[in-house]
This record gives C-alpha cells, sequence and structure tokens, in this order.
C-alpha cells in the first residue's frame, strides 16, 4: 500500500518500536528472563526455523492491525521477527565473530554477552528491509522503523579490532546511514535510532555520541528520530535520576528526540533543554499493566504544551511495549488516541 496522505497535524500518535510478540511464536517468558538479547537466543523461537518466517509474518499483521485499530497515526511493524530491539542488526554485521561473544557491563552493573568485534564492521546485506517493505505493503498509515543506534551498538560490543571507542561507533554509524537509506528508499516515513546508552553512559557519550549520530543520519531523506531511554520497565523500576544526557541534543541532527517520561514523573520542564526540535513524549507508563484513562493522557500533554508547542509534540509510549499482554498494550494506545484527541479538540477550540 502506499502511505496515507494525511496524519494528524496536531498530536499525532505513534509506537515507540516493539509490540507484544504472542506466546506461540516465542516462549516470553524465557525471553524476559534472558534480559534484552545482545547476542542472538534462538532458543526462545517455538516455531521451527523453516516455518518461522511464515509466522512472523502472520503476527506481524496482527501487531499492525493492533496499532491501526487503536487510532495510531505512525505505527511500526512490533519488531516481530526480532528477539530484541539490538540483536538482530548488531549481530547482521560483517566484523563480528560468529562463534564466539564478548562481554561488556549492562546498565544494571552486571555482564552481558555481547558481540564480539574483531574486524571491521561492515553491512554486507540490508537487515530490515524486508520487515519495511511488508509494513509498508501492509498499511496505509505512515510507517516508521528503527534501528539501534551506533553509539549503544559501541557500548554493546567488545572491541578488538578498532583503536578505540569513538573509531567503533563511527563504523557503526556507517552501517546504520547504509541501513536507514535502504529503509527511505523503501518508503518509510519515519526511521528511528535507539540509542538507551545515552544515559547509561552519559559522560561517554559526551566524547562522540553526538558526532556518531549525525552520521548515522547523515542525507537521511525520512524523519529522523532518537529514541533515548532508562530501559524496559520489566526490567528497570526505579527511573528517578533525570536524564543525564540531553541538553547535548539540543540543534543536534535528528528532527525528533523521543523520551519517556510517564513511569519517571519526568518534571517536564526539561523539554525547555531541547530548543525547537520536536518531541515524541511519553504518555504510557509501561511500568504497569493498569491502563491510563484518556483523561490522564491529556494531563500529560496539556503539561507538556507549558514547554512545547503544540505543533512541536508527538504521543507516544514511554517505551517499546514488547513486554506487555497485548490486550494491556491495545487498550492503553486507545487512552493515548483519545486523550490526544481530547487536547487536539481543546487547541482547535482555540
Amino acid at each position: 500500500m502506499e502511505p496515507a496522505e494525511h496524519v494528524t497535524d496536531l498530536l499525532p500518535t505513534t509506537v515507540i518500536g516493539s509490540w507484544p510478540q504472542p506466546d506461540w511464536l516465542v516462549d516470553r517468558a524465557l525471553l524476559t528472563a534472558k534480559g534484552v538479547p545482545r547476542v542472538l537466543v534462538g532458543e526462545v523461537w517455538r516455531v521451527a526455523p523453516e516455518h518461522r518466517d511464515e509466522a512472523i509474518q502472520a503476527a506481524t499483521l496482527t501487531a499492525i492491525r493492533d496499532q491501526e485499530q487503536a487510532g495510531i497515526d505512525v505505527i511500526t511493524d512490533g519488531e516481530i521477527g526480532r528477539e530484541s530491539y539490538f540483536n538482530h542488526f548488531a549481530t547482521s554485521l560483517a566484523g563480528v565473530d560468529p562463534q564466539h561473544h564478548g562481554q561488556a557491563v549492562n546498565r544494571g552493573g552486571g555482564i552481558s554477552s555481547v558481540p564480539l568485534v574483531n574486524g571491521p564492521i561492515r553491512r554486507e546485506h540490508p537487515v530490515e528491509l524486508e520487515a519495511a517493505r511488508f509494513l509498508r505493503a501492509n498499511t496505509d498509515r505512515m510507517a516508521k522503523v528503527t534501528v539501534p543506534g551506533p553509539f549503544t551498538l559501541s557500548q554493546l560490543a567488545q572491541n578488538e579490532y578498532y583503536p578505540d571507542q569513538r573509531e567503533l561507533a563511527l563504523a557503526y554509524a556507517a552501517a546504520v546511514n547504509e541501513e536507514l537509506a535502504d529503509l527511505a528508499g523503501a518508503g518509510i516515513d519515519v526511521l528511528q535510532v535507539d540509542e538507551p546508552y545515552l544515559q547509561a553512559n552519559a559522560e561517554r557519550a559526551r566524547e562522540f555520541a553526538v558526532e556518531a549520530i549525525a552520521a548515522a543520519v547523515d542525507g537521511i531523506e525520512a524523519t529522523t528520530v532518537l529514541h533515548t531511554c532508562y530501559g524496559y520497565a520489566v526490567y528497570i523500576k526505579n527511573k528517578s535520576g533525570g536524564y543525564p544526557f540531553l541538553a547535548e541534543l539540543a540543534g543536534g541532527p535528528v528532527d525528533q528526540i523521543a523520551i519517556e517520561a510517564a513511569q519517571p514523573r519526568l518534571p517536564l520542564d526539561v523539554l525547555d533543554q531541547l530548543g525547537d526540535v520536536t518531541i515524541v513524549l511519553g504518555v504510557l507508563d509501561l511500568g504497569t499493566a493498569e491502563v491510563e484513562s484518556a483523561e490522564d493522557v491529556a494531563d500529560r500533554l496539556r503539561a507538556a504544551l507549558d514547554h512545547v508547542a503544540p505543533g512541536r509534540l508527538v504521543a507516544a509510549p514511554d517505551c517499546g511495549m514488547k513486554f506487555l499482554p497485548r490486550q494491556v498494550a491495545v487498550a492503553k494506545c486507545r487512552a493515548m488516541v483519545e486523550g490526544a484527541a481530547r487536547v487536539r479538540a481543546e487547541l482547535a477550540a482555540g
């Protein structure tokens, strides 16, 4: 399908990326117990490899229709074919050892298995392009695809090849840029780079993160979004620390910045740091299965409008909805759509 010519002009709604995968496709309990996979964990799949592509497409259609029926303006494929936002892309690149894993410190202070970089990082083939084409063919709404960002990729790899982490991040940026260019060419309207480790490793981020992100989105002819967060709510309960790396993104290379604000009860005056960039504001708390009311969402958007012009505000969940029950994700999104509609009507009425 061709993308729709019209999307809600004021306060459009979107999702961050992931949508709940069905239990018949993945072992959700095992996937949750594994943490966010940085390397491949094939044992989480419940469908045999020879049938998996067909199964993923069936589940992806459900994710697309769920979002459409909830009224979401800018939708994704739900990342249904990925074990995590990170590992599908990270393990598909040349320069990553296919036989051995490295180690890196995760944001909880533990040690995670991560890609081992022992050669030049190169993207030898598209990674998310077929999934993006499937999304584009099956919705007439605006479509978004996400890719892990170069800084986060560099922080979750064991570097045995490049002279330093900056050079590694720039190599990843070149691979991300090639991927984004192909996705834009496939008609994807919005392209998002996921950079949670801007907050986990803020001091290192100040050294080279913005440079790497700029290289990743250079020349991309689509709306570009940077998503930065504290991590999935299922793992990170306390999100009260604020955003240590945020002001540095003002005037940066992307069109939109997505941040979570609902679960952390973020003081929204932090938005004043971001200049005139469009804000994709997290208005759904994914740390609870309780469904917000439309008025809860409307109140969060009204509070943001004290700091952001109406034309620069997008409503979204805090983060990916992967770990929620499907019915909860749908209900939360419906509340978000209704809450945005209420505020939109108020703005139209003057």
